[in-house]
């Protein structure tokens, strides 16, 4: 989701945390005195951004399609030959009992049962467990956040009209964040959802147990639940991660929106600003609930902002927040197996000035021990990232006690340290970034991506020959190389390399625009967010806020990540106007691609009487509906191929 740079601005302040150095600097540093890898370039040649030929315009990419044109309208759009079906949406059965949707009689009790709103990470867990197949699974998708405006009627378009939504309305926003688990199969006539066994919502009021370093710390701690252990339901999730024992890393991010805060309230003034939680709450819960008003309750968004690990086997599970792996505005925790057994997980903070981490668990992965694996995550080391200008990438790691982690300096101990781990990360001087957002392994190659969507806060005392805009409106891509140990990545190393994989923007219109010389005149892109990997080891990358930067529909692109295609970025799906694309994930054979479309319509003087879209269904009394989709090729075959 896009927090800082358009009309869903959060009003963050957007300034480095820290004197350390902005990646902004560290790149351009880096680029006046090298130049960029072998098959990227500045500008593009006028044949290669022509629609000529569709040879011309394919190149030495290895994706076959025909690529699709730039555009902005009300409806979805794919390639000949591929088509989308529509597999869930805001409001569908979740749950085998759960009513149908009736727009006009929404109710928090229902939506607790059906699919939430806003839908963004998405994972495919085949069925059985253990050696399933691609046609029969479970689908594990997120809901990141509300428009009040879009599902009711009434509200009006924008932030300040939400805050007047009811109690009841507020009810059914904070039941429609969270996540669903939805069974899904594959047959003749396409995919289809299942009301199994396993199917289940987790919402904002959801039992869920908090473990690690924080568990039971006094600042956890509140009337409702004086242990500090216990918390009601996971709210605002964004990406994610699968564990390789097979639970989902749900992903807490924009929590700061859930909460208001008045001058006078109590709690850490400081830490509240530091986690930009401000005097008015996105959402009208405030007025309507206790535990939302900072002054009623002022360890309640210390709850927040954590990654949260479900079992969507075990319906009956509880929800667990992993606090080791440290509090903040978590877009993704991807997870990834080292040589010697030990989970490495990646995340990044989706905030402009914000940093990158990684988790690496002091114990090795056992796959044939489950219980040795079920609490793995409360153990380990949070390291945050910090960029050299010579591309060497050091893993700064965040122990109460080690360099300036102190309580002299305001962290009392390594659960201050998790919970404040934005303090942490200043206090070692990490490397401030252009909002982190999907930060994923290329299981191919093992090598990391970093999806950097764009900090309109950029100065232009920053702007040089090498990165000369003054403000990184469109983002970038970097690429983290890790060591090898015995042949393989050694993805719990102290330091790495990096490079810069692409840099955002249309090449000859927005300066300092970077990619690979044959990229056509669709294949260019802005603020790149989540991304997914292929079985060949390609990346799809999702964009948010296109339209607002660029005036495009946001997309899926992809691109090669070795060879002579190397950051050959080409146009695959096209979003309806508003909307965002999130969460591609693909199916282990390859031959589904399933995605997030996300607040479809949200545009600025959309309301539920007049959305600039309805889709996917475009009758006239139905809103918009976030909506998932499976795509596919005709005749069958891996996506892109």
């Amino acid at each position: 989701m896009d927090d800082s740079d358009s009309i869903r601005a959060t009003g963050d302040a957007g300034v480095p945390p820290t004197g350390a150095p902005t990646i902004a600097e560290v790149i351009a540093r880096r680029l006046s005195r090298r130049a960029l890898l072998g098959g990227m370039a500045a500008a593009v040649g006028a044949a290669a951004m022509g629609r000529g030929g569709a040879a011309l315009a394919l190149g030495p990419a290895s994706t076959t399609f025909a690529e699709i044109a730039h555009g902005l309208d009300e409806r979805d759009h794919l390639p000949e030959g591929y088509r989308s079906q529509v597999l869930l949406r805001w409001g569908d059965r979740v749950a085998p009992d759960a009513p149908a949707f009736a727009v006009d009689r929404q109710s928090a009790a229902a939506q607790e049962r059906q699919f939430g709103y806003n839908c963004d990470y998405v994972a495919f867990l085949p069925l059985p467990a253990a050696g399933g197949s691609s046609d029969h699974g479970l689908l594990f998708v997120n809901h990141e956040y509300t428009i009040a405006g879009l599902m009711f009627p009434g509200i009006g378009p924008g932030r300040e009209a939400a805050l007047a939504a009811s109690a009841v309305q507020s009810a059914i926003e904070i039941a429609a964040h969270g996540g669903s688990v939805v069974e899904v199969r594959r047959g003749p006539d396409g995919w289809r959802t299942t009301a199994g066994r396993y199917n289940r919502r987790i919402t904002g009021t959801t039992p869920t147990l908090v473990s690690g370093p924080a568990a039971g710390h006094p600042r956890m701690r509140t009337s409702a639940d004086p242990t500090g252990r216990h918390v009601l339901g996971t709210l605002s999730n964004c990406a994610g991660g699968v564990t390789p024992w097979g639970t989902v890393l749900t992903c807490e991010e924009n929590i700061n929106g859930c909460f208001a805060a008045p001058r006078s309230a109590g709690g850490d003034a400081a830490m509240l600003r530091r986690y930009t939680i401000a005097e008015r709450a996105w959402y009208a819960w405030p007025r309507h609930f206790d535990r939302f008003d900072v002054a009623r309750e002022p360890h309640e968004p210390n709850r927040f902002g954590w990654v949260v690990e479900i079992d969507p086997y075990d319906p009956a599970s509880v929800p667990v927040k992993r606090t080791a792996l440290g509090r903040f505005k978590h877009e993704c925790a991807s997870c990834v197996v080292d040589g010697d057994g030990r989970v490495v997980v990646y995340q990044g903070d989706d905030q402009r000035f914000e940093y990158v981490y990684k988790f690496v668990t002091r114990d090795a992965w056992d796959p044939a021990d489950a219980a040795r694996n079920r609490d793995l995550l409360d153990h380990g080391t949070l390291h945050v990232a910090r960029f050299h200008d010579d591309g060497r990438l050091e893993w700064l790691p965040l122990v109460h006690g080690q360099g300036p982690l102190t309580a002299a300096n305001g962290l009392a101990d390594q659960g201050e340290v998790a919970m404040f781990a934005r303090r942490a990360a200043d206090l070692v001087g990490a490397t401030p970034m252009d909002r982190p957002e999907d930060v994923e392994p290329n299981p191919v190659t093992g090598r990391v991506y970093v999806m950097l969507t764009g900090n309109a806060n950029r100065k232009a005392s920053q702007r040089d020959a090498a990165n000369p805009r003054a403000d990184n409106r469109h983002g970038h891509v970097l690429e983290i190389v890790p060591p090898t140990r015995d042949g393989r990545p050694d993805h719990g190393a102290a330091e790495a390399r990096w490079e810069i994989f692409l840099l955002a923007g249309r090449p000859g219109v927005d300066a300092g625009a970077r990619y690979h010389p044959a990229t056509s005149s669709e294949g260019w892109l802005s603020r790149p967010d989540n991304c997914a990997f292929d079985r060949e080891g390609r990346i799809w990358m999702a964009t948010d806020d296109a339209g607002a930067t660029a005036g495009v529909a946001d997309g899926l692109y992809v691109a090669d990540t070795t060879g002579p295609g190397r950051a050959l970025a080409r146009l695959f799906y096209q979003a309806p106007i508003g909307a965002e694309v999130t969460g591609p994930c693909f199916t282990p054979d390859g031959t589904t691609l399933f995605l997030s479309v996300q607040h479809p319509g949200q545009w600025e003087g959309s309301s539920f009487e007049a959305p600039a879209t309805r889709w996917p269904d475009f009758a006239p009394d139905m809103p918009p509906r976030p909506s998932v989709i499976a795509i596919t090729r005709d005749g069958g075959g891996p996506i892109g191929s």
